[in-house]
């Protein structure tokens, strides 16, 4: 993986939840939230530099989802897998560099063999990273960069955002959140983006995630640059 880091913009993360509930709403199968859950990927990713998006992080699988059944969690990485196989050529091609967050070591062979074929297809894009977090945990990541931290002479923030940004298996420093948004109508962050979301301004949406469309993430963006940052200093008159 290369060092390259997409500069300017926002990096914006996104809890892509209720793929399930929109299909069973609708008397359909979980199976077809998902993939119509994949869909709506395609075309926020496409999105995304034109919103003002340099960094898109997306919550596509968390450690804790190997607890579902065996063969929504079979559905869930083929349909990872699909999609980097799928997508690869035209993200190289428009420069989306993608790279995958989190535990490898327990993806199967053909997952990893698109992770690889993915990350280095892509490692040149400079228009957009799109990370995508999977068998994630932020709680996990946090004690493996903790322990990192403890073994190198390095100290502050940035050398601890460096370590996590290893422990997820990056080499750059893990990004700040900007944005961070939750469809599904939850309001909890569940285990994702921890320390990188400190100062993160966080959009619950009653949408579901097969309903989120391109105007929905632009109507975030503008939320967002409506708010005022004052990252601990007084409201300015």
């Amino acid at each position: 993986m290369g060092s390259r880091e997409v500069d300017g913009g926002l990096h914006v993360a996104l809890i892509m939840d209720g793929n399930g509930r929109w299909a069973e709403a609708r008397g359909l199968p979980r199976s077809e939230g998902h993939r119509r859950g994949a869909d709506v990927v395609d075309s926020i990713v496409e999105a995304a530099p034109d919103a003002g998006v340099r960094i898109l992080t997306l919550y596509a699988f968390s450690s804790d989802n190997w607890n579902r059944p065996r063969r929504e969690v079979s559905l869930l990485m083929s349909l990872f897998r699909t999609y980097l196989r799928k997508e690869r050529r035209r993200c190289a091609r428009e420069g989306v560099r993608v790279t995958i967050v989190g535990r490898r070591d327990r993806l199967s062979a053909a997952v990893l063999r698109e992770v690889d074929r993915t990350e280095s297809a892509t490692r040149d894009g400079d228009v957009l990273h799109l990370r995508l977090c999977v068998d994630y945990s932020s709680r996990d990541r946090l004690l493996d960069a903790a322990e990192r931290y403890a073994a190198s002479e390095a100290r502050g923030r940035d050398a601890y955002a460096r370590c996590l940004g290893e422990a997820g298996g990056e080499d750059t420093g893990a990004p700040a959140v900007d944005l961070l948004v939750r469809t599904g109508g939850e309001h909890r962050l569940s285990d994702f983006m921890l320390w990188e979301s400190a100062y993160a301004e966080i959009r619950f949406l009653d949408v579901m995630w097969p309903e989120f469309d391109v105007a929905e993430l632009q109507s975030s963006v503008a939320w967002f640059h409506g708010r005022e940052r004052r990252f601990g200093r007084t409201p300015t008159r």
